[in-house]
This record gives structure tokens, sequence and C-alpha cells, in this order.
């Protein structure tokens, strides 16, 4: 969707299974924090993710939605399609649209499988990886491995791409585009107090609202062109 050339030497599989640990580790960590499928918050979340998929490539994956009670703002996806959102971040969102433009973005950057594309800038930690992955002998290595691939800041090319396949994404789903401008404003106001913890991974950037705003028409006329009539009130 980008024609953005990136270096990538780490198998789907590969990816994949390290996205099995980094779930496994999120549930030990927030399990019980984790609220219930008939929960408010969790029906919200579900709603959009229901609407995103079709629009991501992805409808093969074993989507999985986690929303954990806590007043975090963050919320990422994990390749195999889990879904993770702390209740603090529905806040910043205001709305269906809002989250929209907050999942499109962490779906997004599965679609472009960053995750991988960090591990292969990294290639001295691939033989480690592969021991810990393939043969078990250490879980610190495998750990390890999971936080360069999940939890450290992507790179500005990666967010831009996120930023800009996850606006096509939502549109393409029926959500209004300028919501995506609406969140990354707020986010900015909320990093002048303190950083939101969505932010610690996904780098401010200056450029990011003039990007947005100059893709708008873009994702305006996808959204135009779709089946789109109507769909207020889609899945309630």
């Amino acid at each position: 969707m980008s024609n953005r050339y990136r270096f990538n030497v780490i198998k789907p599989e590969w990816e994949a299974s390290l996205g099995r640990s980094m779930y496994e580790e999120t549930v030990r960590e927030y399990g019980s924090s984790i609220l219930p499928t008939s929960s408010a918050e969790h029906r919200l979340v579900q709603r959009v993710l229901d609407r995103l998929i079709p629009a991501s490539g992805l409808q093969d994956e074993q989507w999985e939605v986690h929303v954990i009670e806590d007043p975090q703002k963050n919320a990422f996806v994990i390749p195999g399609g889990k879904v993770f959102v702390f209740s603090g971040i529905m806040d910043v969102a205001k709305g269906e649209d809002g989250m929209a433009a907050v999942l499109g973005h962490e779906i997004a950057h599965n679609v472009a499988h960053h995750a991988a594309e960090r591990l292969s800038q990294n290639l001295y930690v691939l033989p480690l990886m592969l021991v810990a992955l393939l043969a078990g002998l250490d879980p610190s290595l495998s750990s390890y491995a999971t936080r360069l691939a999940f939890t450290l800041p992507g790179s500005r090319k990666q967010e831009a791409e996120a930023d800009y396949i996850g606006l096509l994404m939502m549109a393409e789903s029926c959500y209004d585009p300028q919501a995506a401008m609406d969140l990354w404003s707020r986010m900015e106001e909320e990093n002048e107090a303190a950083p939101p913890q969505f932010l610690s991974t996904h780098p401010s950037n200056n450029n990011r609202l003039n990007k947005i705003r100059e893709w708008l028409p873009q994702a305006e006329l996808k959204r135009e062109n779709g089946e789109c009539g109507g769909i207020a009130g889609f899945g309630e």
C-alpha cells in the first residue's frame, strides 16, 4: 500500500512465534485486569475491530480482543491477531471513530510486518533469537527479541507507514478519517503534560499531523467510493 521498500529476512512463522511469546507475557502480566467480554469497553473495541478486519487483509488471523482496566493510554496489536487496549486510551479516542484510528494504526504495523523488519535490522540478534525460539535453551534471549520487536520505539518511516495504512484502512471501513487528525491532536496535548504510554512506543513527530492532513483527501475519496451508505449503527 505504501510502496516503501524494506529489508526483511524474518519468516512470517518466526514473527508469529515471537508474537505468541509476547501474548503469553502480556496475559501473565495483566490477566487479572482483563475486562469481561460483556463489558461496554470490550464490546466497543470488538465492534471497531470487526469493521476493520476485512480491510486489513488479515482475515485469517485468530483475532481476539482484550481490554485491560488500567489508566494507561496505550494499545497494541500482536502478530496473530491479539488485540490489547488499555481502558485509559478510550478517554483520548472518544468513541468508535477515534478507536478506529488507534486500532487502524496498530493493525497497520502488522500488515507491514514492522516487527520482522526491526529484527532484520539487528542481524546480530538473529542467531541468538533462533536458539531461543527453536531450541528453547534460553528464555531471556526470546524475551530480548520480543522487546526489540514490539516494545521499543518504531522508526519514523515505520510510524508514517502505519499512519498511512491505518488511515486508508479506517476510511475503507467507513470510519471518518478526520478522526485520526483529532486523535493525534489530543495525543499531542496529552504529551505536553505527561507523555502517554502510547507515545513511548510511537514517537511523537511534528510532521505527523501535516502528513495525515495531506493524506485526508485520498482517505475521504476511498470512503466515498466504498459502500458506506447507512453504515451508522453497524454492529450495534
